[in-house]
Parts: C-alpha cells; structure tokens; sequence
C-alpha cells in the first residue's frame, strides 16, 4: 500500500490522531469516518483557530468532524467566539465547543453547536453509542458561547448568560475538551474562525437555583428552551388555542406565548399563594387553581376568567389539589385529604357535593388524577403497590387497573389530546414522595401496546409536570427543568 494510500485509509478509520502542541490545546484528529482530512492553523499573534473540517455530522450514534482537544480532568470551562468563513454549501454546517468522554466516533459528549443558518443547540450523547439529543437555544449566532462542567452537569452559556440548557453528563476521567467543525457534506470541507479561546479549571462556589421553561417534541426528544427565569417557576399549562403557556411563580399565575416572549401576570384577585396544582377548561374560557391564601392556608379550588378575574370558590373541603377537568367541562377531578386520609375525588364545575372515587390506605397517597381524552377513565398515581404508580378506572371509579410497574415511582400521568401517549415524572427508586432537585425522567407511554421510552432525563422533580402540559396537536410536551448556576 502506498503512503497516500495509508494516509486515506486512516482518515476513513479515524485515527489520524496528531499529539502536539496547538495553542492552548494536545492534539488535534478527524473523528470517525471522513473523506476530506481536516486541519487546523493555530495564530499566535491573535490567539484565533482557523479550523477546517468535513464529515457528514455530529449526530445520531456516530460522529465525522475535525476536533481540536485538550485532555482534562475535574471541572473546565471552553469559551469561544466562532464565525464561519464563506457562505457554505450546507446551511447546517457546525462550528462548536464540545467536551467528549473520547475519540471514539460513537463517544458520550456535550457541545454547543453553532449552525451555518445560526441555529444554537446544546447537544448531547450521554452514553457511549447512544443517539444525539438536543436542546435548541433561542439564540441565534451568538457573539460568544460557552461551555462547562461541573460535576456530573454540563452547561451552556451564550452571550455571557446561562442559555437555560443542561445536560448530566456522567464523564470518567480524563475527558476530551476543544473545538471542532462538521461540513455536513461528505465531498465538501467548511472552515471556522475561533478567537477568544480560552479553556480554565472551575471552583465550585455559590449557587443560585434558575428555571428554565422548556418543551420537547415526543418523535425525536428534541428540547427546546422557551425562556429561563432567574428564579423559581413551575408547572406549564398549554392554552387549547396552542399559542401560550399557563404557569405559577411565587403564589401568582403567568401567561407567555409558547414560542417565547415577555411573560403578563394573570389577576387572580385575593388568591395570592396559588400552587401548582392548576388548569385551563377545554373550551379556553377558564382557569382553576389550587390556593392556599384562605381558609387556614390549605390548599382550596377555585374557578376564574381565563384573563383573570375574582376567583370563585369551589370545593368546601381541604386541603384540595385540582389536576383533571373532564373533556366535557362540567366535571373537575382533584385528590384531596379527608378525615386524614388522601382520595381522588371530583365535583361539579360549579361547585356542589364531592364524589370520593378512592379511598388511599393509612399514611398512603392517591394523587395527580387526569381524565383520558374521550372521558371514559381518569388515570391517577398511587403508592397502593409499595411503589408509586400509575393506574386507570373508570370515572365512577371502578375497575382500576394499573398501567406502569417496576421499581421507580411514578407520577402525574397526563395522556395526549389525541389518546395515544401518558406522559408521567419518574424518579428513582429510593426516592420518597415527589420532591425537588432531583435527577428525573419523563417517560412516554405508549396506549396501544404498552411500550415505554425515556423522553427526558433532565435534575426536578416537584414542579416540573405536576400538571396537563400536552400541546393540542399532541406533538409536544411542555416542562420545567431546574439547574444550580454560579
């Protein structure tokens, strides 16, 4: 075999891989199976990386790109500014920061990727030979972006402001740091200014806990940020139009459109320590909450306008915790505690005598009833079996009928306008009761065969899908994540 030869049959392998010194980082390589070798110019004077690469993408559950890599350990930070020389043939050429576990072409990583059309992700594998997730940022080309871990978290920022996105990322050490550039186009090579790179060790110090308001498409577990909060918010209700989500934020209610936006306060009159226990009505008229400003300070439903109004009260007991308003609207469903013991109960929209549907054990808990979408059952969560699951009866509250197993618990099952998903928060199995802060997943239930998938591995818990927060049109899921910045 000829030199070149040999050369070419490396680069197809991914394994030309050059130890030596480039600027600030150990190496550089072609990661996975690329025609066109890739290179990259180092320019001390300026301290910028003229990075030139091919590759047909960083995604699903291989990769081909040119990578530029410091070999780390212990908590680091890569920040950038990037910008794409000439106008490309691919419109979704990447330029990125990403941290990888190795050079392996199916390697677990995190980046930030920069497209040729501006579009900004975080994307991730979070396990060797897994497929790529992403979460979209709403940001386009970004003046800087910036990428870090910390502990089992990583984190991008743009524009010097935490995006929103993050991503637990359970690394062995060392790991890969560095910069990199697909072409998205096997015959063709794109090339990516970096200047301002800078790589640094991070101290774990203060930390503030931030929101960050997302949704995720169930075909393909893509996330999208809608907008981050400074502060703690739970809890996204879709409107039945599809244009904005409902959420509660220190007692009172917001509304934002769900493509991002300024979020407005809803009058919610004297109720000024709402929960999130809350709901829109089918026909898009009203809004029922869960308060705890009166009555002792136990949780009490109450109905008002969907643009805000006086609240009117609606159940006589407490504590009562709304979750489920019948397709038909004259029905709400609410798990409520009674004579000490918790029970799924419902009640007419106007208020009246409250059925009790369940009766939990001593000390056991029925919670999070949801009507399915023809009125037929409602599905609730119970710790019946040891564990908390979910399960389905009928409305009068017969012929009950699990729907989950296992040994995680299971909570807040909310099935899709159309009949054909749940949707429901998983925790681990030691973990008691539905708290906050901890790492969770949504799971996607599939109604007609059974079959389950991980939608969403995010850190939360309380908060984040205690209530309905399906799109209209069954295409997406909206959520609450939560992250601690510093």
């Amino acid at each position: 075999m000829s030199l070149i030869s040999l050369l070419m049959a490396t680069h197809l392998l991914g394994l030309s891989v050059v130890e030596d010194q480039i600027g600030i980082f150990d190496g550089k390589c072609d990661i996975g199976k690329v025609l066109l070798p890739g290179n990259t110019v180092y320019d001390p004077k300026n301290g910028s990386y003229t990075v030139s690469g091919s590759g047909t993408n960083i995604w699903f559950n291989k990769d081909a790109f040119h990578y530029v890599w410091k070999k780390v350990s212990g908590n680091q930070a890569i920040e950038a500014a990037t910008n794409f020389l000439g106008i490309g043939k691919s419109p979704f050429r990447k330029a990125c920061l990403i941290i990888r576990q190795s050079l392996d072409s199916d390697s677990a990583y995190a980046g930030i990727m920069v497209h040729g059309d501006g579009i900004t992700a975080l994307q991730y594998r979070d396990v060797n030979g897994g497929f790529s997730q992403e979460t979209q940022i709403p940001v386009r080309k970004p003046s800087s972006i910036k990428l870090s871990r910390k502990g089992k978290t990583v984190y991008a920022d743009v524009n010097d402001t935490f995006s929103g996105a993050a991503i637990r990322l359970d690394l062995n050490e060392p790991y890969y740091i560095g910069i990199g550039v697909c072409s998205r186009e096997e015959n063709e090579s794109e090339t990516a200014v970096f200047s301002n790179v800078s790589i640094s060790a991070l101290e774990l110090g203060a930390e503030s806990l931030m929101s960050s308001l997302e949704t995720v498409e169930i075909s393909n577990s893509n996330r999208r940020i809608v907008r981050v909060f400074e502060d703690h918010m739970e809890a996204p209700n879709w409107t039945p139009d599809g244009k904005d989500l409902i959420f509660n934020s220190h007692g009172l209610l917001f509304k934002m459109p769900w493509i991002g936006g300024e979020p407005v306060k809803i009058d919610t009159g004297f109720a000024t320590n709402c929960n999130n226990d809350h709901g829109i009505s089918p026909d898009g008229k009203w809004i029922v909450i869960s308060d705890q400003s009166q009555d002792e300070n136990k949780s009490t439903i109450y109905t008002l306008p969907i643009n805000g109004g006086t609240p009117t009260r609606i159940t006589k007991g407490t504590p009562s915790y709304w979750h489920g308003w019948s397709p038909n609207g004259k029905q709400l469903a609410f798990c409520g505690q009674r004579n000490g013991r918790y029970g799924i109960f419902t009640i007419p929209v106007e208020g009246g005598e409250e059925t009790r549907l369940t009766l939990a054990a001593e000390g056991g808990l029925d919670d999070g009833p949801d009507y399915s979408p023809d009125g037929k059952h409602i599905y609730f969560n119970s710790d019946r079996s040891g564990k908390m699951q979910i399960y389905r009866m009928n409305t009068d509250g017969s012929n009950v009928k699990s729907v989950t197993k296992g040994d995680r618990n299971n909570w807040f099952g909310h099935v899709s306008p159309n009949g054909k998903w749940l949707i429901y928060l998983s925790y681990k199995p030691d973990v008691k009761g539905h708290p906050a802060n901890q790492d969770v997943m949504l799971r996607l239930h599939n109604l007609s065969d059974g079959t389950e998938k991980n939608l969403v591995k995010l850190f939360g818990g309380q908060g984040t899908i205690n209530v309905p927060s399906w799109s209209p049109d069954s295409k997406r899921v909206a959520f609450v994540s939560y992250q601690y910045v510093g």
